[in-house]
């Protein structure tokens, strides 16, 4: 994306957002891109990074982590290994082997995860581990970075040889220093290391005493240092093993390193795919740390932030526990200018800002905090003005500065440009100042870029309703407590609120009406206009708001109710159930208990010598069902007081059901379904059991 002028980044603020994301990297190497970091214009490379922050995002919020090692630079470690003959040291070499063994991590976490993470598995999906480079290494190089005493035949014998000497050398020192102290040489420092030998510390009278080779004293002159003359040879021994054993660890790191040679360009491309993954989750650390999401990506050049905010500005209100006021606004190819007026301080500057800095940051591969329904498209240049444009370098004006900025704007922005402009013909005498500003977005319109212009230009608000494509937002403010409310709102101008806020700080009385009589009245009938306008839409929108609630409390009441109907019907149909099977299970348990009575009596009448007690037996059993046959015909005599009607039921008639006899009214009827009261007790029944029937007059005695 082509920035103008230079400073543009500064201007939106970027600069603080490219901080944040350096201050999330690990690695130097990943730092140093970071602040290298620009846009691109090219969707499809747009969205593949969004894609693989999104991705690398998702794995933090799933408290997941994609494996990572500690690994410091290796610039300097891959220059060398691809010189000929040249020696890494040994923790020089332990560094290639930890980026080989963080790219070996990578690859078995993704093992079953690439269609879950596709666009992070890119990355990898070309790379392979190569097992020679740690085999090579880890017989040689310790965890601490030391060469092990296998690495050679030869360094393990030297070593061997080394320590047993050191032991020698010190039971002999010992030895030497209890005959010193018995013979009263010793001073207050027993033994001390100069030029690399152990020596003693005896009194300097005793120095031509004591045999050994003096290597220095103290300030004092009080103590001489000696090594003694029976320690020499024993510590030129450990003098000479040193050097083989440093000879011998030279060659080989440089065996190992020549070993290591050939892999080098495959572990410059483990480093750089290791910069790369590190780059990627700094991004994400960035995008979680600003609530960030990622807006949905058009290849045309358009915006529609819905609940956007400036991150900055979000930062701070969160860390002083405050809230930020979110915008959304669109532009496409229909509403491609954006005027913003209102107060001063009232957040114009910021909400065009937060704009231009979020286009940016997508652009550059940064989700951006907004709401995930948003669409942003992407723009081959951005052109900012914003902020004093006075140029001491080049002795020009604040306005003249700004008319070169808008000779720019007008001469090479096109329909894929994005600009932003600050007060607009601000700095020049306010009629001829609005009449260029007019003619400047005339012209911008008619090349079709996209761009928001703040303003307090009478004319230029009056512009939306007629040159087309440009449209108004106004910033709101409390008119009561004097403070920006910092929302804006699309589609209307907005009042500067001039002589209002002069009231309120206290200016006095006959000042502002002394302005008011200065001022053009047309100018000031207009800015009241926009006042009233504002105040009415603050007032509509709070009714707007009651009812919305009204409407929410009377949705959830409808709910409610629904509920408790359903319940009592639910309620209804069970003791309805219960009574129908109440009724069968007393005729089942009756059925049962009569098969197993007469079972009972079949046995009896075999085994019994006198009939005549089995017959009375079953006497009393038929008895008891004569009492249930007697007790059905009441039920029919009581049908006697209603008579059927030939008619298909309707809401409100007697039915009567024509299995139980059961008679009710009919209270509700759909299809089949039906509800019949019974007494008090409302009833769901299918309507196909029951049948109309009206009550009997009953006779007159006498006739």
């Amino acid at each position: 994306m082509h920035l103008y002028p230079k400073e543009a980044l500064n201007n939106i603020g970027f600069q603080k957002i490219q901080q944040l994301l350096v201050n999330s990297c690990e690695l130097e190497a990943t730092k140093v891109l970071a602040n290298k970091l620009k846009a691109s214009q090219v969707k499809r490379q747009v969205e593949f990074w969004l894609n693989q922050t999104k991705e690398y995002k998702s794995v933090i919020d799933g408290n997941d982590f994609v494996p990572w090692h500690f690994i410091d630079s290796l610039e300097k470690e891959l220059k060398i290994l691809s010189i000929e003959n040249s020696v890494l040291q040994a923790d020089e070499i332990q560094k290639l082997k930890n980026v080989t063994i963080d790219v070996r991590s990578k690859l078995n976490w993704f093992k079953g995860k690439e269609d879950l993470y596709p666009h992070l598995y890119h990355l990898l999906k070309d790379t392979f581990y190569e097992k020679d480079i740690v085999q090579s290494i880890d017989p040689i190089i310790d965890e601490n970075n030391q060469i092990k005493d296998g690495a050679s035949r030869e360094l393990g014998n030297i070593r061997a040889e080394l320590e047993q000497t050191r032991l020698q050398s010190r039971k002999l020192f010992d030895q030497i220093i209890r005959q010193y102290a018995k013979d009263g040489y010793l001073a207050d420092i027993t033994e001390n290391f100069l030029n690399g030998r152990r020596t003693i510390g005896i009194q300097a009278e005793y120095k031509r005493i004591a045999k050994g080779i003096v290597h220095g004293a103290s300030e004092s002159q009080k103590t001489v240092f000696i090594e003694p003359e029976r320690l020499i040879p024993i510590q030129n021994r450990i003098y000479e093993l040193e050097i083989d054993e440093r000879r011998e660890e030279y060659k080989i790191l440089l065996d190992l390193t020549n070993t290591l040679s050939p892999y080098g360009d495959l572990i410059h491309h483990y480093y750089h795919r290791v910069i790369v993954f590190d780059f990627i989750r700094a991004k994400a650390l960035l995008a979680k740390k600003l609530n960030a999401q990622l807006p949905h990506i058009t290849q045309h050049p358009n915006i529609t932030l819905l609940d956007a905010y400036h991150p900055i500005l979000w930062l701070q209100n969160k860390e002083k526990q405050q809230k930020t006021v979110p915008i959304s606004l669109k532009l496409d190819r229909k509403e491609r200018i954006l005027i913003i007026s209102g107060p001063n301080a009232g957040g114009k500057t910021v909400s065009m800002k937060t704009v231009a800095l979020l286009q940016y940051m997508l652009q550059c591969g940064l989700l951006v905090p907004c709401s995930d329904r948003s669409e942003m498209g992407i723009f081959k240049q951005m052109m900012v003005h914003i902020g004093d444009t006075q140029s001491i370098e080049n002795e020009l004006s604040t306005y003249s500065a700004h008319l070169t900025d808008m000779k720019y704007f007008l001469e090479f922005a096109t329909g894929s440009t994005l600009f932003f402009i600050d007060e607009l013909g601000s700095g020049s005498d306010p009629l001829l100042g609005g009449a260029f500003a007019e003619s400047m977005v005339e012209h911008l319109s008619r090349k079709h870029a996209l761009g928001i212009i703040t303003t307090h230009y009478l004319n230029l608000k009056v512009m939306a309703g007629k040159v087309a494509g440009i449209i108004n937002g106004a910033m709101t403010f409390d008119e009561k407590k004097l403070e920006p409310l910092y929302q804006l709102q699309i589609g209307k101008p907005g009042s500067s609120y001039t002589f209002e806020i002069a009231q309120r700080v206290g200016l006095p009385q006959e000042i502002i009406q002394r302005a008011k009589t200065l001022a053009q009245t047309e100018h000031i009938e207009l800015d009241e206009l926009l006042h009233q306008s504002e105040k009415q839409q603050l007032t509509l929108e709070k009714k707007q708001k009651q009812l919305n609630e009204l409407i929410k409390y009377h949705e959830a009441q409808i709910i409610t109710y629904n509920e408790l109907i359903d319940k009592e019907k639910h309620e209804q149909q069970l003791a309805y159930l219960r009574l129908q099977n109440k009724i069968k299970k007393e005729e089942l348990d009756y059925l049962k208990d009569m098969e197993r009575k007469f079972k009972q009596i079949i046995n009896d009448w075999k085994k019994a010598e006198n009939k005549k007690e089995v017959i009375e037996a079953a006497e009393n059993i038929l008895f008891k069902r004569k009492h249930i046959t007697a007790n059905q015909n009441i039920a029919k005599k009581a049908d006697r007081n209603y008579r059927f009607v030939a008619k298909n039921p309707e809401i409100g008639d007697l039915v009567r059901n024509e299995k139980n006899h059961q008679v009710g009214t009919l209270i509700e009827l759909d299809n089949q379904k039906a509800i019949v009261q019974i007494g008090k007790m409302p009833f769901h029944v299918n309507i196909k059991e029951w049948v109309v029937v009206a009550q009997k007059q009953k006779r007159k005695k006498g006739k």
